[in-house]
């Protein structure tokens, strides 16, 4: 864990979560390191903003749960080939009606979060389930920003010029104040590990994700790699590689070869955001150390 030390002594974040799963022995070794003063200590009970990790958590794992009933519209919206657009803010009275506006037809791939949630809006109309009531079943200790209570969290930005704590880092998620499936999940480090556990455990994930890898980026919503040796998931990963990663400096990489995942989660927001490199190289060494099981928790 020196690497991991060094990297949180020498930055501006407040703590860092690692985990590593082992989808075959169905478990998972974690840790979560906290600046406290002038020390480092271990505190596995803070809860991080899992930023963009929440699409694979939440629309990602709906799709899982209700294969049969996905349609093509529906794989383009979680792939984000839908032709909708990136970003924008959306207005709390009515964005549910804009993002409805939009025609669904096949495109390039466009990493966007009104992709995500007209996936959810969608999903939900097709299948008449609530998606937040059915995929919560397999989280663990992670949590929808609204219901965090006396959870223990770090800082990721400001709100009205105070230091953010429990509120979701993402504007869109914050402004729309109720569940939405591109941000607002936060979990613990040994949480999350155990989440994907569940999700393979319960819906196969592993196996199902790598038999429908297409050219595409991403599948049922989870990222993959275009290069084993320069992926952010770390060199000596395989070609069937998916997770994803979070604005908030949180990622997960999953191997279904060799049935290895990984976890990092951050507060790389807590006063700045536009800076990644330092972290990406932090995310490569990371995965790399994990796939040559060279790295211990």
């Amino acid at each position: 864990m020196e690497i991991v030390k060094s990297y949180l002594e020498n930055h501006d974040i407040d703590a860092i979560g690692i985990g590593i799963i082992d989808f075959s022995l169905k478990s998972f070794k974690s840790k979560t390191l906290l600046k406290n003063d002038n020390d480092i200590i271990q505190d596995d009970s803070i809860y991080f903003d899992l930023a963009s990790l929440t699409k694979v958590l939440t629309n990602g794992t709906f799709y899982l749960k209700f294969l049969d009933q996905m349609d093509e519209d529906l794989r383009l919206l979680v792939e984000h080939r839908a032709s909708l657009p990136a970003w924008g803010y959306l207005s709390k009275s009515t964005w549910k009606e804009d993002l409805k506006k939009y025609s669904i037809s096949s495109s390039e791939t466009l990493y966007s979060d009104y992709s995500a949630l007209r996936f959810m809006l969608d999903a939900q109309g097709k299948t008449k389930k609530n998606m937040y009531d059915e995929v919560r079943e397999y989280h663990d200790e992670v949590i929808f920003w609204k219901n965090l209570k006396n959870q223990k969290t770090v800082q990721n930005g400001f709100v009205k010029q105070k230091r953010n704590f429990k509120n979701v880092h993402d504007p869109n998620s914050y402004n729309i104040n109720e569940f939405t499936s591109h941000a607002g999940l936060f979990g613990t480090t040994s949480g999350l590990c155990k989440t994907l556990l569940n999700i393979n455990k319960e819906l196969d994930a592993l196996k199902i994700i790598k038999e429908n890898k297409t050219d595409n980026r991403f599948t049922f919503g989870w990222d993959t790699i275009s290069s084993p040796d320069t992926t952010l998931a770390g060199s000596g990963c395989g070609e069937f590689t998916f997770g994803h990663l979070g604005f908030t400096g949180t990622s997960v990489w999953i191997d279904p070869d060799l049935n290895l995942g990984h976890v990092i989660l951050t507060n790389s927001t807590k006063n700045f955001w536009y800076d990644k490199k330092d972290l990406n190289n932090f995310r490569k060494k990371i995965g790399s150390a994990t796939w040559k099981k060279e790295l211990t928790i």
